[in-house]
């Protein structure tokens, strides 16, 4: 275990339609041949890692132009986060009790549009970016081709950045920090376990469970966040091991209900 603290960083909120969510949350039926459509509100957030070896960022958000042009217009008009603009990187760390220059390594999760965001504001630098190599070859496949995803936006990521590329399936970052290989959401998600003193056992799911329907339900995302199911449905069942055997708290990618568990369990 080791004496670190985790620190929420709010990047605003994110509204889509729940069947993103959930997958066939709302479906036409013979009796109902139109159901309602149910928008769904989540937080975007990202974390302060303190730990005694590097102040680490989990996730870079958005970026604060998402809705002046930054992002596509039909991506923004299906994934809206309407107040990006109101929480930039460097004003949401200081929110936070922290600076851009005091953060010594980033781990980017997977570099869809609104969690790859701010990494503009380390380009140049020598902070090291931890990304998985599946996830970064796809990141430029999908904005370079007419194939793979288009939840990319190669302006969030073409930097002069310090790449940092995790190859195995399981990686000890530091000291009781470990990055999770999960592919499904995506060819490269990262989530993450961190062993804290006085607490026990957290894992980070990212967007491998993007709310908490997806994790203890078990109920897959739609097929729009979706880059394969059956990847999805081995890293769930390879986390849910994992939660049995450590006693983990677990935290889904934008459910505001663990959002409030972090703020008031987590050290």
């Amino acid at each position: 275990m080791v004496d670190a603290t985790v620190a929420v960083v709010d990047r605003g909120t994110l509204r889509t339609d729940v069947n993103h969510i959930i997958e066939n949350f709302s479906v036409g039926t013979a009796t109902e041949p139109n159901p309602d459509t149910m928008m769904g509100e989540g937080p975007v957030y990202n974390l302060v890692i303190d730990h005694p070896e590097a102040t680490v960022l989990w996730d870079t958000g958005s970026h604060p132009e998402a809705g002046d042009g930054h992002w596509p217009t039909a991506l923004y008009d299906a994934f809206e986060h309407y107040d990006a603009d109101e929480h930039a990187l460097p004003d949401a760390l200081d929110e936070a009790g922290y600076a851009l220059d005091g953060i010594d390594a980033v781990v980017q999760t997977h570099l869809h549009l609104d969690h790859a965001g701010g990494l503009h504001n380390f380009a140049g630098t020598d902070v090291p970016i931890y990304v998985h190599e599946d996830e970064l070859k796809y990141a430029y496949y999908s904005t370079e081709t007419d194939e793979g995803s288009t939840a990319y936006v190669r302006g969030d990521f073409d930097h002069d950045l310090n790449w940092e590329i995790v190859h195995r399936e399981r990686t000890e970052l530091f000291a009781d920090l470990e990055l999770l290989h999960l592919p499904g959401h995506t060819p490269g998600l990262l989530g993450t376990r961190l062993d804290l003193d006085g607490f026990g056992t957290a894992l980070f799911t990212g967007d491998e469970a993007y709310t908490r329907a997806n994790f203890h339900d078990e109920q897959p995302m739609g097929g729009a966040l979706m880059w394969s199911k059956r990847d999805w449905f081995d890293s769930l069942q390879f986390l849910k091991d994992l939660q049995r055997r450590t006693d983990a708290a677990v935290f889904c990618g934008h459910d505001g209900d663990d959002v409030a568990r972090m703020r008031e369990e987590l050290p």
